[in-house]
C-alpha cells in the first residue's frame, strides 16, 4: 500500500492491518496491552481509582508499539488510521479468543517463519 493509496472503510483497513500484524509475538503483545487494558479499566471504576485511567493508552500502545518497533519492524498503523487502528485492536482480540482470526492476511514470510518455529 503506497502512501498515496487512502484507505476509506473498515472494511478496505482490516486486512492490511492484519498484513502489519504478521508477526506472532507483535500479536501477542497486543493482545496483552488490550488484555491489560480492560483489567486497568475495570480496577480503576470499581476501586473509583480514576487516576490511574491516563495510564489505559500508555499500556496499550506500549505494548503493541514494542511488537511493531522491534518484532514486526513497521510503522504502528495507528499514526495514519488511528480510529480504524484502534477498531481493529479489539476486533483482532476477539477474534483471537474466540479463534476466528483469517490469517489469510499475513504476509506469507512471516507464516513459514511462524510454522517452522512449531
Amino acid at each position: 500500500m503506497t502512501q498515496e493509496t487512502r484507505i476509506t472503510s473498515f472494511k478496505e483497513f482490516y486486512p492490511f492491518y492484519l498484513a502489519e500484524h504478521s508477526n506472532t509475538t507483535c500479536r501477542v503483545l497486543h493482545y496483552v496491552g488490550s488484555s491489560l487494558v480492560l483489567a486497568l479499566l475495570a480496577y480503576s471504576l470499581i476501586t473509583a481509582q480514576y487516576s490511574l485511567l491516563w495510564l489505559l493508552p500508555v499500556v496499550g500502545y506500549g505494548f503493541a508499539w514494542v511488537g511493531h518497533f522491534f518484532y514486526e519492524y513497521n510503522r504502528p498503523a495507528t499514526f495514519q488510521y488511528p480510529l480504524y487502528s484502534f477498531a481493529s485492536d479489539w476486533v483482532m482480540l476477539a477474534q483471537a479468543v474466540t479463534g476466528t482470526l483469517p490469517k489469510e492476511h499475513f504476509r506469507k514470510t512471516q507464516q513459514a517463519k511462524d510454522q517452522s518455529a512449531h
